[in-house]
């Protein structure tokens, strides 16, 4: 039987500009954590060597203070293949990447049974059993930052698709004649509308200015009453809300949580956001349960966390 006292699991999150390592308990809190950049320009073995290291800071930090670490548990950018534990996708985010078979890597380095998944399907972990998912059995995730991520919860579980493709909602067509290019290479995707670069790109494009501006720039500018800056947010959320009204349609969810850090702008964000969304013709999905997810940066390692501690436990029954 575990021992919830002194359980604990390596969580790693893999993004494209950090690596975060953590031990976390059987509560998804986090005890320790190590954080070092992710050198992309050094391609996947440099990205490979930097996971095993931070994941060998926290061993050595649980053996000094007598933590029992039950397995590893890591969310990263990419498709992934959950039975064998590697990648059978990913941009170039995180170059060298596609095919890596992750699990194996770590776990020959790291000594401890190894089990990753899609990071945004970790975030989705985290808030299911930790945040704003918990007492639902259907959920919706959403994550918007840099980029636009999704994923699935039905009955209590990650629902990854055939292909392991579920829940990449950033593909979603929104503009078919559309030139904004997703990094997927192709055009007329939701991410290059909705996410926070696009939406300052398209500051850009209506103020005319050819300075360098990110979201928090234009986000400053719309509370001053910037009439492009505020158009630009509108615009980009309107859009998301009126393209998950229709994903709503399909999968008909009991929540629908939204995450990432565009939704920090607040009220410029959420108003037409939620206005779009709730324009559903659909009765049901038009009053679906909305949350905030509540766990910020660290869902995806409690939810690399839970990762480990659910296929640990399996296994050992």
């Amino acid at each position: 039987m575990p021992d919830p006292l002194n359980d604990y699991a390596l969580a790693i999150d893999i993004g494209g500009t950090k690596i975060a390592a953590a031990l976390v308990n059987r509560q998804g809190s986090i005890i320790h954590r190590h954080v070092r950049a992710t050198r992309t320009d050094l391609g996947a073995p440099a990205i490979l060597h930097s996971t095993r290291e931070a994941g060998r800071e926290m061993l050595n930090t649980a053996a000094r203070f007598g933590l029992q670490v039950k397995g590893i548990g890591i969310g990263t950018g990419g498709q992934v293949d959950v039975v064998r534990g590697s990648i059978s996708y990913a941009s170039d985010t995180l170059p060298g990447w596609s095919g890596l078979p992750l699990a194996n890597e770590v776990e020959n380095a790291l000594k401890l049974p190894t089990y990753v998944d899609n990071d945004v399907n970790a975030v989705a972990l985290g808030e299911h059993h930790y945040g704003a998912g918990r007492g639902y059995q259907t959920a919706l995730y959403v994550a918007i930052g840099t980029g636009v991520g999704g994923a699935l919860v039905y009955g209590g579980e990650i629902w990854r698709g055939a292909t392991w493709s579920a829940g990449e909602i950033c593909h979603l067509v929104v503009d078919y004649d559309g030139g904004r290019r997703c990094s997927c290479g192709a055009t007329g995707h939701l991410e290059p509308y909705t996410s926070g670069p696009a939406m300052a790109q398209r500051y850009r494009e209506l103020s005319g200015t050819r300075e360098q501006v990110d979201l928090k720039m234009v986000a400053s500018f719309a509370r001053h009453g910037d009439s492009h800056a505020l158009r630009a947010i509108a615009e980009g959320a309107q859009i998301l809300g009126a393209a998950l009204a229709g994903v709503l349609n399909i999968f008909d969810p009991e929540v629908l949580v939204i995450g990432g850090g565009v939704p920090g702008m607040g009220d410029l964000w959420w108003r037409p956001f939620e206005n779009a969304l709730r324009a559903n013709p659909m009765p049901g999905p038009a009053n679906i349960h909305l949350r905030p997810a509540e766990l910020g940066t660290d869902a995806a390692l409690a939810g690399a966390g839970w990762l480990a501690f659910s296929n640990s436990d399996k296994n050992a029954s």
